[in-house]
């Protein structure tokens, strides 16, 4: 009974609330939001998984959540390198203690969009609303894959955190010393030692602030009903299909006044200055997994701006490699990069057929790195849209190294003479054995797109090459994350854009007691770990880059991933879509973006 009453009151509350939602949007309006009939439409390759910041690690989702929740600091849209400035907070933080304590002061007069659960009333982001939001992440209940970022750093958290798991309930009114709101602008947050990434953590893009009435009210469902300061909010939403932002009509606003980093940003910049932002009214998202569809739909002018598909390359650029004239007659713009990201594929440390340390497994899981044919990826099957990831951190990262020479890289040959050495022997049907005799099949997930059963054939290829057989077994993207978080998966090739600009955040992701977070090769090796945290004590460095060198290595004596690709982006931009660059670590474009009249 008390469930069937609480329930009938939260509809209640929806009902009461929409209606006031939708008066005070009407009334508000044409008081400053942007404008309705500027329409965006893009589209992404893969589908979302939910907008509850704390819970989702996805790209797509990530996209929908930084354009509606707020950071404390985010980056300056045309500054390369990258470079952090204020969002919710007024100003950069005051930063003492030798780099331990920050203190941010909140911005005043930002205030959520408004919902049925803040029941018809204005609702003020403050200080607290922060307290509550990074508390979230490290609630066990919620298994955040962003817990690794406040893990270990903030003085009583981890306190915390071990209280909930004894009692099995999460304190959120619990007295946190290094997480404080000190006043209801003031947010003072203390760590444990130096940090010299945490402001970065403070910028990426799942740290916005939630405010906890909506949590509580909307509880399990929280993620189809985010709620936020940001510039838009969700208004309609279709799984796996469709997005609809509309802007905010709480927003404040902000004036595009960004200073050109390099020559190329000076027609961006003259076609920009001065707006007030954001200037597009609705953004229209589309889930097309299919090149061929997402291609068309460009083509048709139903999307404002396309990352070419790697197929359709030869459709684009001439025999120079510039944007055929057919493409510049029609006024179609290209803007070209090579993504802060990478492009690997996990071989499960904990699998029972390629996991462990013994000599034998290190050995198969080096000769199947060493039999990918890499080149044909490369060549065939992305069209020379990437170039070859020489580490895990990239090009444009604090950390790489331009001049490290890989220790896996194709070699077929001494891949077969590893797993004769080590008893890999063939059966009469030319496919490889375990030592001990019993079958041995190399089982990839994968999804269902044609992009990856071209990869799916280029893996088959180059394992029968050496040996070993191999089945593909698909599925949605979304449960393949999960079945990887929870260390179920042989093998499946995953990618990840930088969160931030240091190589931290890509090392971390073979660090062990980020398993089941964004650890999902479930690698966890003693030598690397001690390398890691020497790594995370020590600012920008020689020391710092040589330990990431170490790191490097271990991860390739172990065999931890088959290191693949950072993209190359290659957009284009039909002539009525303003304002475009990509950033190296935002996401959302759009939020700095003016649509004109289509022509």
């Amino acid at each position: 009974m008390g469930w069937f009453r609480a329930a009938r009151l939260r509809a209640f509350v929806r009902a009461a609330g929409w209606l006031c939602v939708w008066l005070f949007a009407a009334a508000t309006q044409s008081a400053g939001a942007a404008d309705p009939n500027k329409v965006l439409r893009i589209a992404f390759d893969n589908a979302e998984t939910g907008f509850d910041p704390a819970r989702v690690s996805d790209s797509y989702s990530n996209v929908v959540n930084e354009a509606i929740f707020e950071r404390l600091l985010s980056y300056d849209y045309l500054a390369r390198p990258a470079k952090l400035v204020a969002e919710a907070a007024e100003a950069m933080p005051e930063v003492t203690d030798s780099g331990r304590t920050y203190t941010f002061r909140i911005r005043k007069g930002i205030h959520f969009t408004p919902d049925p659960a803040f029941k018809g009333k204005r609702r003020e982001l403050t200080a607290d609303d922060f307290v509550y939001s990074f508390k979230r992440f490290v609630d066990p209940k919620l298994r955040s894959p962003w817990a690794f970022m406040l893990e270990g750093k903030i003085e009583g958290l981890d306190e915390l955190v071990e209280a909930a798991k004894r009692h099995g309930r999460f304190d959120y009114d619990a007295r946190v010393a290094g997480l404080q709101a000190l006043d209801r602008y003031t947010l003072r947050l203390k760590l444990k030692q130096t940090d010299y990434v945490f402001l970065y953590t403070m910028a990426q893009g799942s740290f916005g602030a939630v405010a906890r009435e909506v949590v509580e009210v909307y509880g399990d469902d929280i993620a189809a009903h985010p709620v936020g300061t940001g510039p838009y909010f969700l208004k309609e939403w279709r799984r796996a299909n469709r997005i609809v932002l509309e802007a905010n009509p709480e927003y404040r606003g902000f004036n595009w006044r960004y200073t050109a980093s390099e020559p190329a940003d000076e027609p961006l910049v003259t076609a920009m200055s001065g707006k007030k932002m954001p200037q597009v009214g609705r953004v229209e998202i589309s889930i097309i997994e299919e090149e061929q569809s997402r291609w068309l739909a460009f083509n048709q002018k139903e999307l404002d701006y396309l990352a070419l598909p790697a197929t359709f390359r030869p459709q684009v650029f001439d025999a120079d490699n510039k944007l055929k004239r057919e493409w510049v007659d029609k006024g179609v713009t290209l803007f070209r990069a090579i993504n802060p990201d990478i492009v690997y594929t996990v071989l499960n440390l904990r699998d029972p057929v390629i996991g462990g340390f013994s000599k034998e497994k290190i050995a198969l899981r080096r000769a199947i790195i060493m039999g990918y044919k890499l080149d044909d990826e490369i060549r065939v099957i992305r069209k020379h849209q990437a170039v070859r990831a020489l580490m895990p951190i990239p090009v444009g990262v604090v950390g790489h190294d331009s001049q490290w020479k890989p220790l896996n890289s194709y070699d077929p040959t001494l891949a077969n003479k590893l797993l004769d050495h080590y008893g890999y022997k063939k059966a009469a049907d030319g496919y490889r054995t375990l030592p001990d005799g019993k079958p041995l099949t190399l089982r990839f997930a994968t999804e269902t797109a044609s992009l990856d059963r071209q990869f799916n054939e280029l893996w088959r290829k180059s394992m029968d090459a050496i040996g070993l057989r191999s089945e593909f077994q698909a599925a949605k993207w979304a449960d393949n994350n999960k079945a990887a978080k929870a260390c179920r998966l042989m093998l499946w090739q995953a990618a990840w854009i930088a969160d931030y600009p240091d190589g931290e955040n890509f090392m971390q992701l073979l660090y062990g007691p980020n398993t089941s977070q964004s650890n999902n090769g479930c690698y966890q090796s003693a030598d690397y770990d001690a390398f890691y945290r020497k790594m995370v004590k020590l600012p920008d460095s020689p020391e710092r880059n040589r330990l990431f060198q170490e790191l490097t290595r271990q991860m390739e004596v172990d065999g931890a991933w088959s290191l693949q690709v950072s993209r190359e982006r290659n957009q284009l931009i039909w002539p009525w879509a303003k304002g475009y660059k990509k950033h190296p670590i935002l996401s959302t474009e759009f939020l700095y973006m003016d649509v004109e009249p289509r022509k």
